[in-house]
């Protein structure tokens, strides 16, 4: 397929490693663009005047935005290669439902961004999302069961963020979620994750470096 595949997107965004780890599971190759989200590039302002953010996918000059739907949308196009998503429509719109929980709860900046009893609260409503994330997930290798998927690629990229996470909130979200993490570990053993995903103490230094710019210390 002679496709023009063009990924802008930024190192440590959860979002955009959600693209990237789809490619990977669909063996679909692709360019992928750098951008700096305190300098954005011309090309980003032009296919993205709207929200001017990460992740974009161009394919062959149409521009495909929000990374849930880029997935999807890379399900559909190669859908002869390891389905993302359920066949079944009852399946699939659950799949669905617990992909858009992850975009809408599992957000963790608060807990870098914040001390004291506003750092505390943050804390436990993450652990609170995580605990009804582990409720979903059971005793099932995946999301999808057997099958790894679309609720797998929207929350795994956030486990890049746990060392993080642990550090600036002095707690241990293996100690507290342990289901999570072993699930988690899991993924991590598929090459699309453990070759996608940043290094940790990576994204540690670059969380630093952004409060530091923001001036949250």
């Amino acid at each position: 397929m002679s496709d023009e595949l063009v990924l802008l997107s930024m190192w440590p965004s959860p979002f955009g490693l959600r693209v990237q780890i789809a490619f990977a599971e669909k063996r679909v190759e692709y360019e992928y663009k750098e951008e700096d989200l305190f300098n954005k590039s011309s090309l980003l302002l032009t296919v993205n005047p709207v929200h001017k953010k990460v992740p974009v996918l161009i394919h062959n000059g149409k521009a495909i935005y929000e990374s849930l739907a880029i997935v999807e949308y890379i399900d559909e196009v190669w859908n002869d290669r390891s389905p993302l998503l359920p066949s079944d429509p009852c399946r699939r719109a659950e799949a669905r439902f617990w992909a858009d929980f992850v975009d809408k709860k599992a957000a963790s900046k608060k807990v870098w961004r914040s001390k004291g009893e506003d750092q505390e609260e943050a804390k436990r409503e993450l652990i609170e999302i995580f605990k009804v994330l582990e409720g979903e997930l059971g005793d099932k290798p995946y999301f999808g069961g057997d099958n790894f998927g679309l609720v797998d690629i929207a929350l795994v990229p956030f486990y890049s963020r746990f060392y993080t996470l642990d550090k600036f909130g002095n707690f241990s979200i293996e100690a507290e979620c342990p289901v999570l993490v072993a699930w988690a570990k899991r993924c991590m053993k598929r090459e699309s994750v453990f070759k996608s995903l940043p290094d940790s103490e990576k994204v540690y230094d670059f969380v630093l470096q952004v409060n530091k710019w923001f001036g949250i210390h």
